[in-house]
Parts: C-alpha cells; sequence; structure tokens
C-alpha cells in the first residue's frame, strides 16, 4: 500500500491518527482516520490492555497537537512519556543506540551496536511507510519545548506544590462552589501526605485544616507548612460550626495533628518538596518566550499517598486556571493522565475524584481538552466518563472490562443524544487486535475502526530514574549556570557583627526564602529597597481600562547604584515578607546611603518619576481580527491570545469548506453512480483495475479531510472502491468506450477538485498563521494624575555562601 503524501494530512487543522482498517478482511484501507482537534475539547479515553497498542495511540496525539502549536501537561504514572523526548529526525544507530538493552541484543545474537543499526533502519522504515519523513519528526522536536519534571525527586526538573497553599485569586474567593473545592482539595491532598484518610464532612482534622484555609485565604494570607504548624495549635479561629474550638478538637489533639505535620516537614525525605519551581499552571503551558511546551510530570518514583497528593494539587491548579480563562469552542490546551485507574474510581471518593469529576464538566467550555488513559476500564466511574465524547478502544482483557466500557460508552451517547447499537459494539471490540483501535467519537456520523500510524517517538518503554536525569542533564545545566551568574563573591565583603540598625520611621522587612540553603553554607542577609505603586492605564479604542500593580527591589549590598530604579529587578506578588529576621542569618553592613530617611523620600520621587518614563503600555491589535490582545500582554502572550481567536475562526472556515465540499462530492457521486450502471450493464466481467491508477481518492487531501464527518452525504471508501471497479470493467470486451470516457472525466474532475481544496486550505493556513501577522502596536503611558507610589522600604535579602565565597540568593525574582 503506498505511503500517503504529508500533503495529505498537514495542511488540515486535525490529528493524523492511522488509517482506517477492515475488520472482516484483516486489511487496511486507502482513507487516512483524521481526528479533528476541536473534537477534543469534549474529552478523549483510551482504553486497552498490555500489548494494545494504546501508549503508541496515545503519544501519537500528543505529538500531532504538539504540531498544530497545542500545548499540553501529561502526568506520567509509569515512566512511558519520557519517549517523546525520544525523536530522531536524523534517524542514526547512535541515536538509538543510548535506549536499548544490552540484554535484548544478547537474546538475539547481535552486539549492541548492531541491534542499534537495525532499531534505526526498523524505526526510519516504518515512519516512512506512513508517510512520515525526517522532516515532520524535526518539525515535531521544533514545535514545543518538552521537559520532564519530577516533584519531590531532582531526577528530572524538581517541582515544589506547597506554593499551592497560598491564597488562590480573586476569581476563586468570589465563587463560593470554586473556594470549597480549592479547600476541600488542599486539605485532603495534604492530609493523605500525611497518612490521614479523612472524610471531608466528618473528619476533625479536615473540617479544623479546612477552617483555617478558608480563614487565611479569605484574608487574602497566604499559608506555608510551618505556618500551618502553629495555625493548628493556635487557630485564627474561635469556633467550630456551633462548638467552641476546644470542645471540637481539645489542644492536646491539636498538638498530636501540629506534631505528625511537623514530622513531616522535618524529615529528610520530605526536603526535596520544598525544591525546585513552583507549579505554575500557565508556566507548565508556554515557555517565558511563549513557546507551547509539552510538560511531562513524571511521578512513578513517588509512593501512593504522595502521588495521590500531587494528583490532588495538580486537578485542583488545573481547575483554578481553567476559571481564568475566556470561554471557546476550540482546543486551547491539553491535560493527559496515563493510567488515570486509582484516581478516578467506581465507588470510593479520594480526593482526586472531586476535581477531576469538575473538570471533565466544565473543562470543554474553555478548550482545555482531557485525554485518560488506563488498561483497567473496572476501576473507573463510568457515570463521570459520560462525560466524555471520544472513546479509543484497544484489545480488552476481561469481559469485566468490556462490560464497563460498554457501560461508559452508552452513557456519553445518551448525553449526546447518539444512538447507541450495543450488540454491534459488542461484536467489534471482540475482533480488535495490536494497534486495531475503535473510535466512537460523537462528533463523527458513525463509529470507525482504525490501526494507528508508526509513532515519531521511539517507543523505549517505562524511563528509570538515571535515564529521567540523562535527559534533563543540559536543561538542568542551563538553568544552573543561570542562578550561579545572579551570584557574587562575598569573600571581601565585611559582615556586620549585629543587626544595623534601620534609619526612624522606614519600614524594614525581610524576604523569606524560597529555596533551600546547602546544609555547610553560610546565610548572609544583604541590603536593598523596595518599593511599589499602582499605574492607571486607559484607551476606548482599546476598551481598556486597567490598574496594574509595580513592585521593585534593588540590591544595594555594595551601595546604592547611581541609576537606581533602572537597575531595579521586578519583584513577584508572591514572595513572602517577615517582620523579623530568621534564625542563623548574619547581616552586611548597611551603606551609608541607606542611613538616612531623607535619601528614602528622594528614592520615592525617582521610583515614581521611573514608572511614569518607563512603564508604558504596549496594545497589540490583529489587523485581520480586528481586536486588540488585553492589555498588559507582552507581543508573545498577544500572539497567543491571538492564535486562539484565530484557530476558532479556522475551525468556523474548515466546517465551511468542509459543507461547500460535501456539496460537490455529492454531485460527483451521483455521477460516478450512473457512470458506473452503464458500465455494469455493458461489461462482460470485472479483472483488473486500470481506474485506480488515475486517482486513489481514500488517499487524497479532499477524503481525508473529510473523515467521518459527512458519512450520510456521501461516502468517500465507496467511491474509491466503485472507480476501482468502474476501471476493470472498461478493459473487458464490449461497448464500453464511451462510459469509459465518461469515469475518466470525472476522475480529472476529481483531481481538480482535489487540487482546488488543497490551494484553499494552503490560504487558509497562511491567512490564520499568526507568527507570520504584523501586528499593530500603541504604546500609551500611564495616566500620571492616577499614578500612586507607597513609601520605600527598607528591605533583607537571603542569601547563602559557599564555602569558597561565592554567593547565591535564596530567592527568585520575575523574569
Amino acid at each position: 500500500m503506498t505511503a500517503p503524501s504529508p500533503e495529505v494530512f498537514e495542511k488540515l487543522a486535525s490529528f493524523y491518527l492511522g488509517r482506517h482498517y477492515d475488520l472482516n478482511g484483516g486489511k487496511l484501507k486507502d482513507d487516512l482516520l483524521m481526528y479533528d482537534a476541536k473534537d477534543l475539547c469534549t474529552h478523549a479515553m483510551c482504553v486497552g490492555m498490555t500489548g494494545s497498542g494504546k501508549t503508541g495511540l496515545c503519544l501519537s496525539l500528543l505529538e500531532e497537537a504538539a504540531i498544530d502549536g497545542i500545548p499540553a501537561i501529561c502526568v506520567d504514572p509509569k515512566g512511558d512519556l519520557g519517549n517523546l523526548l525520544l525523536s530522531f529526525p536524523d534517524m542514526l544507530p547512535e541515536d538509538f543506540k543510548p535506549w536499548l538493552e544490552p540484554r535484548e541484543a544478547s537474546r538475539k545474537g547481535k552486539t549492541i551496536d548492531q541491534h542499534a543499526t537495525d532499531t534505526a533502519a526498523m524505526w526510519k522504515k516504518g515512519l516512512a511507510s506512513w508517510g512520515q519523513t525526517p522532516e515532520r519528526v524535526k518539525k515535531f522536536k521544533e514545535s514545543v519545548d518538552v521537559a520532564i519534571y519530577t516533584p519531590g525527586s531532582n531526577n528530572g526538573i524538581p517541582m515544589t506544590v506547597l506554593k499551592s497553599f497560598d491564597a488562590p485569586p480573586r476569581t476563586i474567593l468570589d465563587d463560593s462552589d470554586a473556594m470549597r473545592e480549592r479547600v476541600t482539595g488542599a486539605a485532603s491532598g495534604l492530609l493523605t501526605l500525611m497518612g490521614i484518610e479523612a472524610d471531608p464532612l466528618l473528619s476533625r482534622e479536615h473540617i479544623l485544616i479546612s477552617s483555617i484555609f478558608d480563614h487565611c485565604w479569605r484574608e487574602g494570607k497566604n499559608v506555608t507548612i510551618g505556618d500551618l504548624i502553629g495555625l493548628i495549635q493556635s487557630p485564627p479561629i474561635k469556633r467550630v460550626g456551633v462548638l467552641d474550638l476546644d470542645s471540637f478538637m481539645s489542644s492536646k489533639d491539636r498538638g498530636k495533628l501540629a506534631m505528625t505535620l511537623n514530622n513531616l516537614l522535618a524529615s529528610p525525605a520530605f526536603s526535596t518538596w520544598l525544591e525546585g519551581e513552583p507549579l505554575n499552571i500557565q508556566n507548565l503551558l508556554y515557555t517565558a518566550e511563549g513557546k507551547p511546551r509539552l510538560t511531562i510530570l513524571s511521578i512513578a518514583h513517588l509512593t501512593d499517598s504522595e502521588r495521590m497528593f500531587f494528583v490532588t494539587i495538580l486537578l485542583n491548579e488545573l481547575l483554578a486556571w481553567v476559571r481564568t480563562q475566556s470561554g471557546t469552542s476550540s482546543l486551547r490546551a491539553m491535560f493527559y493522565m496515563d493510567e488515570v485507574a486509582g484516581y478516578f474510581p467506581p465507588v470510593s471518593n479520594p480526593p482526586s475524584k472531586p476535581p477531576m469529576l469538575t473538570l471533565l464538566k466544565q473543562a470543554r467550555a474553555f478548550g482545555l481538552g482531557i485525554t485518560l488513559a488506563t488498561q483497567n476500564p473496572v476501576d473507573l466511574d463510568y457515570k463521570g466518563l459520560s462525560n466524555i465524547g471520544t472513546w479509543f478502544l484497544g484489545r480488552l482483557q476481561t469481559e469485566r472490562d468490556k462490560a464497563r466500557v460498554l457501560e461508559g460508552l452508552e452513557g456519553a451517547a445518551v448525553q449526546s443524544g447518539q444512538p447507541f447499537d450495543k450488540s454491534e459494539m459488542e461484536r467489534i471490540l471482540a475482533g480488535l487486535g495490536s494497534r486495531v483501535f475503535l473510535l466512537n467519537n460523537v462528533h463523527d456520523d458513525g463509529p470507525s475502526i482504525f490501526q494507528t500510524r508508526w509513532a515519531m517517538s521511539f517507543l523505549a518503554g517505562p524511563l528509570a530514574r538515571d535515564q529521567i536525569s540523562q535527559l534533563m542533564a543540559d536543561r538542568k545545566a542551563v538553568m544552573q549556570s543561570k542562578a550561579e551568574a545572579s551570584g557574587e563573591s562575598l569573600e571581601k565583603e565585611p559582615a556586620a557583627p549585629s543587626r544595623p540598625i534601620a534609619p526612624a520611621g522606614i519600614e524594614e522587612w525581610f524576604m523569606a526564602p524560597s529555596m533551600m540553603p546547602d546544609d555547610s553554607a553560610k546565610l548572609v542577609y544583604r541590603p536593598g529597597i523596595y518599593a511599589e505603586g499602582s499605574l492607571h492605564f486607559v484607551r476606548a479604542s482599546a476598551n481598556l481600562d486597567k490598574w496594574i500593580d509595580a513592585k521593585y527591589m534593588i540590591g544595594c549590598g555594595r551601595g546604592v547604584p547611581d541609576d537606581l530604579w533602572e537597575s531595579g529587578k521586578p519583584i513577584s506578588p508572591d514572595v513572602e515578607w517577615l517582620e523579623e529576621p530568621e534564625a542563623n542569618y548574619i547581616f552586611s553592613e548597611l551603606p551609608t546611603d541607606l542611613l538616612s530617611k531623607s535619601n528614602f523620600a528622594s528614592y520615592e520621587k525617582q521610583f515614581k518619576d521611573y514608572l511614569y518614563r518607563h512603564r508604558s503600555m504596549t496594545l497589540y491589535k490583529s489587523a485581520l481580527l480586528k481586536e486588540f490582545a488585553p492589555g498588559g500582554s507582552s507581543e508573545v502572550e498577544a500572539r497567543n491570545y491571538f492564535k486562539q481567536a484565530a484557530r476558532e475562526q479556522l475551525d468556523t472556515e474548515t466546517e465551511k469548506l468542509r459543507s461547500k465540499y460535501a456539496d460537490k462530492m455529492a454531485k460527483l457521486n451521483s455521477k460516478l453512480q450512473t457512470a458506473q450502471d452503464r458500465v455494469d450493464r455493458e461489461a462482460e466481467q470485472y479483472k483488473q483495475a486500470k481506474m485506480s491508477s488515475i486517482i486513489s481518492f481514500g488517499a487524497s487531501i479532499l477524503g481525508a479531510f473529510m473523515g467521518n464527518k459527512v458519512a450520510s452525504r456521501t461516502n468517500v471508501s465507496k467511491m474509491s472502491t466503485a472507480m476501482r471497479g468502474a476501471g476493470r470493467a472498461a478493459q473487458q470486451k464490449g461497448d464500453v468506450s464511451r462510459a469509459e470516457d465518461q469515469l475518466q472525466q470525472i476522475a480529472i474532475d476529481m483531481q481538480d477538485l482535489d487540487a482546488e481544496l488543497n490551494e484553499e486550505l494552503e490560504e487558509l493556513g497562511e491567512k490564520f498563521n499568526v507568527d507570520n501577522w504584523e501586528l499593530d502596536t500603541t504604546v500609551i503611558p500611564p495616566r500620571k494624575s492616577d499614578l500612586k507610589v507607597d513609601d520605600p522600604w527598607l528591605i533583607w535579602t537571603p542569601w547563602q555562601v559557599d564555602s569558597t565565597g561565592i554567593a547565591m540568593p535564596l530567592f527568585e525574582l520575575d523574569q
């Protein structure tokens, strides 16, 4: 069978997942299986036993999303998803060699080098058989930033989720349901990590911690684990329900709970949970430069309770992010979770289940497509899965698995109002083989059977910890070099014998460290100035009326710089400030300029002048969309904003094209049928397929573009089959020359239609390629009369100094 040309599947705003498959004949068809990206907004479920090809299919789905510039967050409980980093455009043996098992080579009677050569040849041939070129593999690699995070470990990029106990944004605080879910999820996840099974309605521990979170967050206060230990012992509330605090839970019992949490915090194994990048959904979806990301959250190394804690916190963060997005019917981002069984069970109610169910119900309206996978469907809540519109069903292991899948399919059919033939589904499921799947999509006219394409990523199997570390070594080295670049030598900097005295009337604050210092490091406070202001930007034509807070600090370890705020750095609003210094810190000397109160008044005036002169806002406008990006967006953020709007318009235009060409196909189909009837009357027999060399309709752009969306109006496979049948008849003896001429003309018309569609698709792709747009810019200053600046503070920033005298900050600023 001829491999399809990339132009057939690369311009369709759809995911190329494989070819249609004749289950009865056991062979591939010409037609490509194309899956519309926007259909994923109603979520997907992939089910299949070991060896069914489930992993390859899911990786292909993620590869297609990446090529389309759609970011994804992936939870990886087994280690398979790290294979997404193993894509090799050159397909050289040395690319594959590090990921092959020497024992497997020995079993095959080969050296590891021979095994690598054979594997590279096999992968290159496999990709070529599905029309996938080295250029396509390269395009995949360049389309997204792929990274592996390992919460609770530094094998990959470390990640801390403890910042997720910070006060949620106002949109959550003002939504009673969202706030309740956030509080419940945080308390449930933490108690799970502590090894306490707690019912949110009955457990005293759960109710107390939930009450503390609710009280602190509504006052805008962040809660660290250390804070929580003290708050459990001395809660900021006096009553729980109708009972006073001590009647609800005695101080002795509260002390025991606080001690359990303290032991967890003090455990050496827990220290890795305090390190790494904070969990931030936006940062997991896009790089600072705006490039889409394919983020793999590997949790294979964690215990069951740690996994449940992390997944619960992640789902709640994802839910909070979703609620900040605008509504859309086009795919904005993906969330993929492998082996979801255990996190969404049919009977019990673990802390991960409520946010997962809420996401399945609500995320579709905001363009977040959720894809779940499992080999144990019997362990899933099929009622919750009725919210899923697409099912990829592979070979199943037991009758119970089949029954559970059929329940889920039936529920989804009821939700969408689609007919459901249970007996036919049972028959199809019984006949599926390796890499052959049943696709049941509520947006299609009917189910499809297909064989998955060859994955571009090398399927090396689950990655071990050292392999993850190897893959992330270069990225971690870059991160380390950036951190070291912000450090400086303190060898010649004398430390003050005691805490310097700040000028009278000047506020003095201490920045809380956001990183764990090394055990042998010396801890030092260095002085600086902090100021904040509010800027008001107004532009009626852009529907802009926005206040922006500006928070800046400038380090003054070696005196106050002449350019002052030009050397300043923006600082995150999440930075925690302490009224008193932490223990074990010594102080640098206070520069002379910071000993005078009058100087601080000057710093305030300079800051206000700096904000007005340097904090203008650039507005970006799309001429095609005739709208502005939200005020305050960078050019990268503006393009990402326009990409979503462009994707929505592209989806609309694509549907118009599909409808337009379906009508033309129907007319050709009618002519084809008339010609076929004439050939049937005049031909003596059918022996060979001359016309199939003229046109292979199923593998054309037009055939792939239509997919299953218009099967009721015309059938692509039947048209292709009829053409081949007509050609065979045309070669037999008899008076068929006029019929042959007519069929040839229809073939030419089909080819012309195919070329016409290809041209229109190219025009659409170019028209809605946001990266190539010239954006109109308008620069506006803040409204001077509204500019507000607060009194600057004297601040102390935490640093560590190693044995060689090299200093590194224990805090992070905005990038």
